[in-house]
């Protein structure tokens, strides 16, 4: 059973929090985080991406660019701009954006959970990615940015947070991209043992968004048990922060493919080998949209088809060969386009669903790429099964939107 519990979360007084909160480190550029951290000594940049203190050009993994997350984790602190909560305490935040709302409970969740398979993964890491996180967190001693879970429904969790959303939220802000952000702090004893309880009666949680996040926090809390010589089990570091959403809160948006060239086809033989395996059917110079599942969307050459898969290219029994990542990748890129490994082969990049199908558009026709593939998204429910069978999504397969925002909390491991 899912094992969380409550804890003293570190964050911005209310009136900072919008100079503090930023984008996950993930989701930007060095130069991005520099220019919107411009101006702005209390921005999290400052701490996720120290890069942005340094000369242009400064390494992400330079030993002097942990040092100084190390001595701005600390100014922050010592200003006042992160205040640690003196109770243990849990936390709703509800996050809005084009009208829709996604509550999530932030938890300190447990890292014997992941190592033992109860917190579910379904795409694999990266090593490299794996210990940069790794060792941000170790000098840092904090998990900085939170990861995101998700759980199936659960009657008294939503009724947690249906509860506490009609009260007074600690924070209420809009962040410069439009996404509203509010958050409530839990610091009620009963409300907080009925959400331990309720969690430990849920069998799994399963990874969202930040799969080099949560291993890299269970690995440093695995090393962490492994050094202390009075280590109990109950040490902070044997949990890594989490924001746990309900699963019909979550909304999986499209994640699309553009191509630098044909493989040496021209249009016509790229169109007739397409035709082997998807009824192919043009649509002219409006954007066209994926309308279900096996169907997608090909922009190429100034005009946007249709391609539906035929049957025998997919299997609906099976939670790999269901998805349409599956289908476009085996009988598209691969099979047609040479394309074998969407994380290294560069004449592939992807563009996740919040730029819309404009942004495969305008790429095509800017002359950088040559076509463009657009996927319906995949559902939340997919993502469940992959992890339950124990099998790994393929490649660049599932984008999340809204992100979480980061420096609202922050989970100490001392």
């Amino acid at each position: 059973m899912a094992k969380v519990k409550p804890f003293k979360g570190l964050r911005p007084p209310k009136q900072l929090v919008d100079q503090v909160a930023s984008k996950p480190y993930d989701v930007l550029s060095s130069e991005e985080a520099r220019k919107e951290a411009e101006g702005n000594e209390k921005s999290l940049y400052h701490i996720i991406k120290p890069e942005i203190d340094f000369a242009p050009g400064t390494a992400e993994d330079d030993p002097a660019v942990y040092s100084r997350a190390v001595e701005n984790f600390k100014k922050f602190q010592d200003m006042g701009w992160l205040v640690q909560d003196p109770k243990e305490e849990y936390y709703i935040y509800a996050q809005t954006m084009d009208g829709r709302t996604q509550y999530g409970i932030v938890v300190a969740a447990s890292v014997n959970d992941y190592l033992t398979g109860r917190i579910k993964k379904h795409e694999l890491t990266r090593r490299e990615k794996e210990v940069d996180r790794m060792h941000h967190i170790e000098v840092t001693n904090a998990n900085i940015e939170p990861v995101f879970l998700a759980f199936p429904d659960n009657e008294v969790l939503g009724k947690v947070i249906a509860d506490t959303a009609r009260t007074e939220p600690e924070y209420d802000f809009v962040s410069e991209d439009g996404i509203g952000h509010r958050l409530w702090v839990i610091s009620d004893d009963n409300t907080i043992k009925t959400i331990t309880q309720a969690f430990a009666s849920i069998p799994y949680l399963y990874i969202a968004d930040g799969h080099h996040r949560t291993a890299a926090a269970a690995h440093v809390g695995e090393e962490k048990a492994k050094a202390d010589p009075n280590h109990t089990g109950k040490e902070e570091y044997n949990y890594l922060l989490a924001v746990c959403f309900p699963q019909s809160h979550l909304k999986v948006m499209d994640y699309n493919r553009v191509v630098k060239d044909l493989n040496g086809l021209s249009e016509e033989q790229f169109l007739d080998k397409v035709r082997e395996h998807f009824d192919v059917e043009c649509k002219g110079t409006e954007i066209y949209r994926p309308a279900a599942l096996h169907n997608f969307s090909l922009y190429l050459g100034g005009k946007w088809y249709s391609l539906t898969a035929k049957p025998g290219t997919y299997d609906d029994n099976d939670p790999i060969g269901v998805l349409d990542v599956k289908i476009s990748s085996d009988y598209i890129l691969r099979d047609i386009l040479g394309i074998v490994d969407l994380r290294t082969d560069k004449r592939i990049d992807f563009v996740g669903g919040i730029r819309g199908l404009e942004e495969l558009k305008r790429r095509v026709d800017s002359g950088e790429m040559k076509m463009a593939l657009a996927l319906y998204p995949v559902t939340m429910q997919q993502i469940i099964n992959i992890a339950d069978s124990g099998k790994i999504m393929p490649p660049k397969a599932t984008w999340f939107e809204p992100k979480l925002r980061s420096g609202l909390i922050i989970h100490k491991l001392d």
